[in-house]
């Protein structure tokens, strides 16, 4: 199965999920919102105009925290950086800490080896460790099928993918059964935030991003109750995360209607909030 079959059958299979409407007898006005991620650094931010438009308070906290893990630890994994030519970046985290071990392993990465971001910011960020007029970057657009789509022009590479002991599998899956030369390199771990402020502190709906974000919502708070709170989540892992939970999934991107988890919410205000 080539990318593009890949990631639209899977696209397709979030979709079916989302045929279903949400419960009326859950339908309850919605005043507020937890976000399980850190607060936007974009002004513009879809959340900021959801708070603004319908009067609904949006709150942003991580459930998950980033650990680098020891160099020492790292060598244990017997990956040569220089051995590859060219790096998949699909995150900020990732160039930190792929930099970071770079530091500690007292090597340069050369000159001619090759960058793949999945989006142009991811990119950017580069700059704060490289010249990049002066490297061969590329990039994607948004999501991996456009990383792997650019990829497939450069098969004859020796990729080394940095990323956490928690990542997700699309990736390195297509190009594990492609033929491609890959190595996965586990540089930082996926941790739960303590959360213990939260624990007498309500929301009408929390919206989650990732099933490590359910995982440490219970090792927080292993008595959670639902009741009314309407729980959010982001792409058919997540949701099935919280169907695994026992937990009820009112509201779930993507959908063909609403392909981000922004346009999902509002959707969902719209008709609670008449």
């Amino acid at each position: 199965m080539d990318a593009k079959s890949l990631f639209k059958t899977r696209f397709c299979m979030s979709e079916l999920v989302n045929v279903a409407s949400p419960d009326p007898k859950r339908m309850k006005k919605v005043k507020s919102i937890l976000v399980t991620q850190a607060a936007p650094t974009d002004a513009k931010s879809p959340y900021f105009e959801i708070e603004k438009k319908y009067g609904v308070k949006v709150d942003f906290r991580s459930f998950i925290d980033i650990r680098g893990i020891a160099f020492k630890d790292f060598r244990k994994q017997k990956i040569n950086i220089l051995e590859h030519t060219a790096i998949i970046f699909t995150s900020r985290n990732a160039i930190d800490h792929f930099f970071r071990m770079c530091k500690e392993a007292k090597i340069e990465t050369p000159a001619d080896m090759k960058y793949f971001c999945i989006t142009e910011q991811t990119a950017n960020y580069l700059q704060k460790y490289i010249v990049i007029r002066k490297r061969k970057v590329f990039t994607g657009t948004k999501t991996a099928l456009d990383l792997l789509e650019i990829i497939k022009k450069h098969k004859t590479e020796k990729y080394l993918f940095p990323c956490s002991n928690k990542r997700q599998k699309d990736l390195p899956d297509y190009m594990g059964t492609n033929d491609f030369q890959l190595t996965e390199a586990v540089m930082y771990e996926t941790v739960s935030a303590d959360l213990s402020d939260l624990e007498n502190v309500f929301y009408d709906v929390l919206a989650f991003y990732s099933p490590s974000g359910i995982t440490s919502l219970f090792e927080n708070f292993p008595e959670f109750k639902q009741n009314n709170t309407r729980i959010a989540a982001f792409g058919p892992t997540t949701a099935n995360a919280v169907k695994d939970a026992n937990l009820i999934l009112d509201i779930q991107a993507p959908m063909p209607s609403a392909p981000s988890m922004t346009g999902a919410i509002e959707q969902y205000i719209k008709q609670a909030n008449k």
